[in-house]
């Protein structure tokens, strides 16, 4: 009778040895996700679209009388050729449209004229969507 128990018990040793080094493995590989992030290069999340876009501006002038146009040009990146850009102008600490838009040409660029009417410090952008260009000021008398 022991020798019909010593086979099975080594088996049952051995998956269970087997079954204890696998779960060592999973953890110690879970583990180390957890820290670097997953092993494999395709698990990799890839950055939106909104991420990788970017737009460039300059401003014509950085002061104007008020009424006077100012163009604003620049380049964009990630964004598709007939991609609307408008011109936004910060008030009240939040980023207003205004009434200028282009659209993105061959080449990536773009060339915005604008009036600007309000007297002060304009802070301006372009934005489409999501993705928008540092600030630019100009002075408005």
């Amino acid at each position: 009778m022991h020798r019909i128990h010593r086979p099975a018990s080594r088996a049952l040793a051995a998956g269970a040895l087997s079954l204890v080094l696998l779960s060592a493995g999973s953890a110690g590989a879970f583990a180390s996700e957890a820290r670097t992030g997953p092993a494999s290069s395709s698990a990799k999340p890839s950055p939106s679209p909104s991420a990788m876009a970017s737009i460039t501006i300059k401003s014509g002038k950085d002061s104007v009388r008020a009424g006077d146009t100012v163009t604003f040009t620049g380049r964009t990146k990630g964004l598709k050729i007939g991609t609307p850009l408008v011109l936004q102008h910060q008030h009240d600490g939040k980023w207003v449209p205004l009434r200028a838009s282009v659209k993105v040409k061959n080449g990536s660029a773009y060339a915005l004229n604008a009036k600007i009417n309000t007297k002060g410090t304009e802070h301006l952008r372009i934005a489409a969507g999501k993705t928008h260009s540092p600030t630019v000021t100009v002075k408005v008398r």
